[in-house]
């Protein structure tokens, strides 16, 4: 089995590692924000960025076509999201497969889209290709671009669409038709700014005393309130935070907001780790046993329960209670935080969350995590580190990508280089 010999290897590295402090992968600067400006809608044939598409600079290479027979179909997601209408006239549902890159730059989109136009949604009328209709080495054929309108088929719309694609981070957009605008991605195994999984800045955590306190001012040491169980049921308890494993108060990250029937709201970012419900949930039940899994913030869905600290007004549970979510949508938020605490679970806006990410387990997670907490036990200290992912986090990055198979991993959760 690999994971005892991953944990092997990490006891041993981790006191020669320890000195080892990386900046965050993006590196200073990145994401910071813009200055207010008034959206320019592209002109016709016009492009953004002024490059062409399959260049380092916009979308980058062709990688080879997908098909439904090759291994690299894994890498493609469906996209479901209700507030895109998907034209599918093979009706294969060929034009909702994507990437995981492709699909959340789309689903901001489409809020963005909703946002401007009341009543108006995004529609896709190609997606990812598997006939053949595109030129040579088009990213259709790997689920990097899509061609879209809008649902009113308003073509005086277009220009301003295309600008809203820009502004929701596709790699590569281009005014390519009077009927549709082009958008492409990265590839997912080349993204440079990848991170882990995070909370922004303005999210709240409950301390020992009673009170609450933003994560970005949060500090290790402090203890917060957290679940004991390894599914997030079972007592909640103050846990004592040893580290961040990814801390940048600069940076501004697409976050799914998962609002709850009970009135919590909690942000965070693609790859990090929820608790959700295996089944159907009773709101404010206590969840029996294996009731619970964990899934990454970028899957949960309307629907499915989340455990909540709080109950009526000035009441908390003594343990997690399930609420139902009634609405994932997606958001731009300033600062990544993301604490470590002795339990590898938070309590975060009311709603408790596993510290961990990119892996697809919890408790995995936490038994690779054992070597730092055994560190921070021995020594008191976790190694130095500032700003950006932890030295500890990189590591298993890195060791998880040699050692695991690709599916146990988030694709947008692991800092990789530009191939």
């Amino acid at each position: 089995m690999l994971l005892p010999t991953l944990v092997t290897c990490l006891a041993g590295c981790a006191f020669l590692l320890s000195p080892v402090s990386e900046g965050c992968g993006p590196g200073r600067g990145y994401g910071k924000r813009r200055p207010p400006r008034k959206l320019v809608p592209l002109a016709y044939k016009q492009f953004s960025p002024n490059v062409a598409e399959k260049t380092l600079g916009a979308s980058g290479r062709y990688e080879g076509k997908i098909t439904r027979n090759s291994e690299r179909f894994k890498e493609l997601t469906p996209n479901y999201n209700p507030d895109i209408i998907f034209k599918d006239e093979e009706n294969t549902g060929a034009d909702r497969m994507m990437t995981q890159r492709c699909k959340d730059k789309l689903n901001s989109l489409a809020i963005s889209v909703m946002n401007l136009w009341p009543g108006v949604r995004l529609r896709v009328t190609e997606g990812w290709d598997e006939d053949g209709h595109h030129s040579e080495e088009s990213l259709h054929y790997e689920g990097r671009a899509v061609d879209i309108t809008t649902s009113d088929r308003d073509r005086n719309k277009y220009a301003m669409l295309a600008r809203l694609a820009v502004e929701a981070g596709f790699d590569w957009v281009y005014y390519e038709s009077k009927a549709h605008i082009h958008c492409s991605v990265k590839s997912d195994h080349s993204v440079a700014a990848k991170s882990g999984g995070c909370f922004p800045g303005e999210a709240l955590v409950t301390l020992e005393s009673g009170g609450q306190k933003s994560i970005s001012a949060l500090r290790p040491g402090e203890r917060v309130l957290a679940s004991l169980g390894s599914d997030g049921s079972g007592e909640l308890v103050y846990s004592e935070v040893l580290t961040f494993l990814d801390r940048d108060p600069a940076t501004r990250k697409l976050f799914y907001t998962l609002q709850t029937e009970s009135g919590a709201r909690l942000s965070l970012t693609a790859a990090h780790l929820i608790f959700v419900s295996e089944g159907n949930c009773s709101e404010g039940a206590v969840p029996t046993r294996g009731a619970l899994r964990t899934a990454y913030a970028s899957d949960a869905r309307p629907g499915q329960c989340v455990l909540v600290s709080e109950g009526d007004p000035g009441q908390r549970h003594r343990e997690g209670r399930l609420s139902r979510i009634t609405r994932v949508s997606l958001r731009e938020r300033r600062g990544t935080f993301a604490p470590l605490t002795q339990q590898g679970t938070v309590v975060v806006d009311g709603v408790v969350a596993s510290c961990y990410a990119v892996l697809d387990q919890h408790s995995l997670a936490h038994w690779a995590f054992s070597p730092l907490r055994l560190m921070h036990s021995w020594t008191g200290a976790t190694g130095r580190h500032g700003d950006g992912i932890h030295w500890y986090s990189r590591l298993l990055h890195w060791l998880g990508r040699m050692l695991l198979d690709s599916r146990r991993l988030h694709p947008l959760g692991v800092a990789q280089d530009d191939r």
